[in-house]
């Protein structure tokens, strides 16, 4: 059978939960409560796992905190058995205009922390799906943007990306990395 690790970065914790940077909990949350399972706290992060189409989906959410993400993707892989073609990270972006998204198979950690752990400890051989956050803050406010809350509006404008994103990692298990970037990065060009 094969096996996925699909992971979704974000920082754990009441506080953070509706936060620009939890963008990818966010995301595997609405495809763990579609696919009716539930996260149990385990060892580095929160997982769950499911079944798609004879694929086994193991998803993680990291309980390590964004800036040592690294730490939790390499046991998942580790103590699966998970080849790194088989991972997908899910990301916030603030490169990319809220909403947008954009699946790579490989790449540079584009200044994200949580990214530039994993690559730390892995390389930078495996997919990232980057889910734009926008960057609507002033010169310095980096920080209290990524980790501000959504307001309502901006929570309807990424519920579309949102619903694509759980599609996209349906896809990335079942047609790959190329078929899927071809398919979607199109769409949301």
């Amino acid at each position: 059978m094969e096996k996925y690790l699909i992971v979704g970065l974000g920082n754990p914790g009441r506080e953070y939960e509706a936060t620009r940077h939890n963008t990818g909990f966010m995301i595997l949350d609405a495809f763990a409560k579609a696919s009716n399972i539930v996260f149990e706290d385990k060892r580095y992060g929160f997982v769950t796992s499911t079944m798609v189409k004879g694929r086994k989906l193991f998803l993680l959410k990291p309980s390590t905190f964004m800036n040592l993400s690294g730490n939790a993707v390499r046991y998942w892989l580790d103590k699966e058995n998970i080849p790194q073609e088989h991972l997908l990270v899910v990301v916030d972006d603030l490169a990319l205009p809220l909403g947008a998204l954009r699946l790579k198979g490989n790449g540079s950690n584009g200044g994200h922390n949580g990214l530039g752990h994993i690559q730390q400890l892995i390389g930078p051989q495996y997919a990232r799906l980057r889910v734009g956050i926008g960057n609507e803050f002033p010169r310095g406010g980096q920080v209290d943007w990524v980790l501000g809350e959504y307001d309502e509006e901006e929570l309807k404008t990424l519920q579309p990306a949102i619903e694509q994103s759980i599609e996209i990692i349906k896809s990335f298990a079942l047609a790959g990395i190329t078929v899927t970037m071809n398919q979607f990065n199109k769409k949301n060009a």
